[in-house]
């Protein structure tokens, strides 16, 4: 059975910083793309980070860029997301996913890429 279960989300000011792990099981990690997605109420699901199955390469939001870091420990089956200087447009339910890597040029960045999710986690950034 696949699970995919993220923490570490939680209300924190602007300016802080968080990190998100998410623990996958029932997959071969270390051949997955790992991605990191957000929503917030009424909005569609949206693209925030991706990274190789070896950490390699890694793609980010405009939104993020320069704030948040993808990163991955393929011998805990974990991926993580840093996130850093967190503004209120920041808060969102996190979600990882995950999907085979086939060697893209390009790392997959839309929902419709990925097959497996976690349950999500909730960040509050207050202003």
């Amino acid at each position: 059975q696949v699970q995919l279960v993220e923490s570490g989300g939680g209300l924190v000011q602007a300016g802080d910083s968080l990190r998100l792990p998410c623990v996958v099981s029932g997959r071969t990690f270390n051949r997955d793309v790992m991605g990191w997605f957000r929503q917030t109420p009424g909005k569609e699901r949206e693209f925030v980070a991706s990274i190789s199955w070896s950490g390699g390469r890694s793609s980010y939001a405009d939104s993020v860029r320069g704030r948040f870091t993808a990163s991955r420990d393929n011998a805990k089956n974990t991926a993580y997301l840093q996130m850093n200087n967190l503004k209120p447009e920041d808060t969102a339910v996190y979600y990882c996913a995950a999907r085979r890597d086939s060697g893209w040029a390009e790392l997959p960045s839309s929902t419709a890429d990925f097959g497996s999710w976690g349950q999500g986690t909730q960040v509050t950034v207050s202003s």
